[in-house]
């Protein structure tokens, strides 16, 4: 996240997340409310796509945290939507079987969900899984958002735990994608603790880092109860995935 706004509510009640939205879920928004010292291409990107990211912030009742995103990769603003204005929920999973416009698909981050999603008996069969990131968003919203340069990011939700060792072979298959579409895929866990990169936890460190709403920390094991370093919880939602939000 390069830049936050500051929360439209008093800190002590930012104290829970509502379940219905989950971190990196798309929402269509029918507004945005303008928040002093916003960034200028703000309205203008909302303007072109209605969207934004659900991030890992804890909020107080009727608000939800989100990023938004402008054209260009440093562009990337953490701020505050109301509940009422959410119009559309789209989860990453429900974009895993879209497609982008003909002209689109060339693109390597397209071309290697492409190879995922044709493969039937391939890395990702039995989980459920979708594109976040620039194609999530893309996919989503409509729009022109991911480059040739982009790396294809995914969301794999794991309520149970996986072995550093199924961890090790799923990293070698997506690499294997990612070869062969001359780009890089990385991969996030949705764990009980919260978000984990799975190649931080198929390297077998003792303790990897989990992205909690309240907060990022480090845990031995991502689906017990996680010992966390609690940092600034009004802001969180940074992620190094193609400059991506939540």
């Amino acid at each position: 996240m390069r830049a936050c706004a500051a929360p439209p509510f008093a800190a002590e009640r930012a104290l829970s997340r509502d379940a219905c939205w989950r971190p990196h879920d798309l929402l269509r928004l029918r507004r945005l409310a303008a928040i002093d010292g916003e960034p200028a291409w703000v309205r203008e990107s909302f303007a072109r796509a209605p969207y934004a990211v659900v991030r890992r912030a804890l909020a107080a009742d009727g608000f939800v945290a989100v990023g938004l995103r402008g054209t260009q990769r440093a562009q990337r603003y953490g701020t505050w939507a109301h509940s009422v204005d959410i119009d559309e929920v789209m989860a990453p999973e429900a974009l895993a079987r879209r497609r982008p416009l003909d002209e689109r698909g060339g693109l390597p981050a397209f071309a290697a969900l492409a190879a995922l999603q044709s493969e039937t008996a391939g890395p990702l069969a039995g989980f459920v899984w979708g594109p976040t990131g620039s194609v999530g968003f893309e996919l989503a919203a409509g729009v022109a958002t991911a480059t040739r340069s982009s790396d294809l990011d995914l969301l794999i939700r794991t309520p149970d735990a996986i072995t550093r060792a199924d961890a090790r072979a799923l990293i070698d298959q997506l690499d294997a994608v990612a070869r062969h579409a001359g780009i890089r895929v990385d991969a996030q866990l949705e764990t009980p603790a919260g978000g984990v990169a799975l190649a931080e936890w198929a390297s077998g460190k003792t303790r990897v880092m989990a992205r909690h709403a309240s907060g990022p920390g480090l845990t031995d094991d991502p689906w017990a109860t996680a010992e966390r370093v609690v940092g600034d919880c009004m802001c969180q939602g940074s992620s190094s995935h193609d400059g991506g939000i939540g």
